[in-house]
């Protein structure tokens, strides 16, 4: 797509900050901020209360947290018992910190002094209420058992495959019967005892640390790496927009998403394949705005690979990417497809690379192993498939009688066929017309959640991976714009 002429830049920028004097839009970041921040202290209180009756007495005996406050305080603070005494503590620092916020917001006029001190007041309520919290679950974790504290799949069996590895077997051909992972949930719903659902990325890259962790003495938690890459995602959010509002935005949206929050204080893994599909957008506006040559792109696919290598909701970007890759004119997309197929291959071939790299050797250990339990136990056709669950649509098959079992196999492909593919036809469309990185988020994000509404399964923390994308479709730079690659 071509950029929109210098002619016009000035009314457009004169335009947008004369609508930044509105006050609505003016104290929008601070108004979410408020938003955001209360939904994640209630939530995490609610969660905290539902599903750990014990943290109460786990926080008071454990060696470190119990030590942090006197006898007679911790009694006291852990009367209001919907929190425990050090999650209440950081509930009043994260409150403080939004105060903070809202007080610069009225007083500080440095427009760049008052940038930093709200980015900074932002990291302090997403490290009080996300990184602090996830790092308590951790202490009592370890002072509880493996099977405490964690989420199942993200955490527990990620570490289990990890320790598969690790000892030279296929965690595709493992069952997980003889881990931590058999002491959770609930026992007639637990098909994911025999089956490995994710991609390789996910335990490949946690190995080292793992590795390193058993080698020290140290003590490992999967949520350790997960929090590693959600800090490098936020520290690169803010240079993929344009203007402080957006910065910030970008970062308090992201940083407290209600549902992906909880996930990665509970250790769910949709963060991890997020990670590397910031970097690869990172990679993808810095070569865009230095006017680099075909380094920053390759880079860039490469993450996507790692992306996709991870786990099967990154593929979904795939055909919105590869059109971003292709870049020139609508027009040509429908005179030469040919030649965007070419143009996309020749800037998006490290991407296929990497997955390649880290797929392929599962796939040639145990191909029917890898298969079934990456796909066939999502699908339902699995021997030992995963339940008909969520919020979405495959609950009207419940309810009007077409299944009479959770595990029964009924054909979701498709309403996703009959619904999808018209859909990603017309985003692509859309795209090609405005074929800009936020673009291709905005409609990765709208087919993904329509494919999951249509699924045999939508999980919550779905819709916290699908909030992120939007986010980020809203708010990167709509100008930077696709690469002019020669034909």
């Amino acid at each position: 797509m071509t950029k929109s002429s210098g002619h016009f830049a000035p009314e457009r920028a004169t335009m947008n900050a004369h609508s930044m004097h509105h006050p609505i839009l003016r104290r929008l970041d601070a108004l979410l901020l408020v938003v955001l921040t209360l939904a994640r202290l209630r939530i995490d209180t609610l969660a905290e209360a539902a599903v750990l009756p014990f943290r109460q007495n786990d926080v008071a005996r454990h060696p470190w947290l119990g030590r942090l406050l006197s006898p007679r305080a911790m009694e006291l603070l852990a009367q209001q018992q919907l929190v425990d005494p050090i999650g209440l503590l950081l509930i009043v620092a994260a409150l403080a910190c939004l105060l903070g916020y809202l007080l610069v917001e009225e007083w500080i006029h440095a427009d760049q002094t008052r940038y930093r001190l709200k980015l900074a007041l932002i990291w302090a309520i997403v490290v009080l209420t996300v990184f602090a919290s996830a790092g308590k679950l951790i202490l009592l974790r370890r002072g509880s058992g493996p099977a405490s504290y964690a989420h199942d799949g993200g955490v527990i069996q990620t570490e289990a495959a990890v320790a598969f590895l690790l000892q030279g077997r296929n965690p595709y051909v493992e069952d997980y019967l003889d881990t931590p992972m058999a002491e959770w949930g609930i026992s007639e719903f637990r098909t994911a005892l025999y089956h490995f659902p994710y991609l390789p990325w996910t335990f490949l890259f946690s190995a080292p640390f793992q590795w390193l962790a058993n080698h020290t003495g140290g003590w490992y938690d999967q949520r350790l790496v997960y929090l590693l890459l959600f800090a490098l995602t936020l520290l690169l959010l803010p240079t993929l927009a344009q203007g402080h509002q957006a910065k910030l935005l970008l970062v308090a949206l992201i940083g407290l998403n209600p549902i992906m929050g909880s996930d990665l204080i509970y250790g769910q893994n949709d963060s991890f394949v997020l990670a590397w599909i910031v970097l690869a957008l990172w990679l993808w506006v810095q070569g865009q705005r230095r006017g680099a040559g075909r380094g920053w792109t390759w880079g860039s696919a490469a993450a996507f690979g790692l992306a996709c290598a991870s786990k099967p909701t990154a593929w979904f970007l795939a055909p919105f990417y590869l059109l971003l890759l292709a870049g020139q004119e609508a027009s040509e997309l429908w005179r030469r497809p040919g030649a965007w197929l070419r143009r996309a291959a020749r800037m998006g071939w490290p991407a296929l690379a990497a997955a390649g790299l880290l797929i392929g050797p599962f796939l040639l250990w145990d191909p029917a192993a890898m298969f079934d339990d990456v796909w066939r136990w999502a699908s339902g056709t699995s021997t030992t498939a995963y339940q008909i669950w969520g919020w979405g649509a495959s609950n009207l098959v419940l309810a009007l009688g077409w299944a009479d079992s959770r595990f029964a196999y009924w054909p979701f492909w498709v309403p996703q066929v009959v619904v999808g593919v018209p859909l990603l036809v017309a985003l692509l469309r859309r795209q090609a017309h405005e074929n800009t990185v936020g673009q291709a988020l905005w409609g990765y994000g709208v087919f993904l959640l329509i494919f999951l509404f249509f699924s045999r399964f939508l999980n919550e923390n779905y819709l916290g991976y699908v909030l992120a994308l939007l986010v980020l479709g809203t708010l990167v730079d709509r100008d930077s714009q696709t690469a002019q690659v020669s034909p």
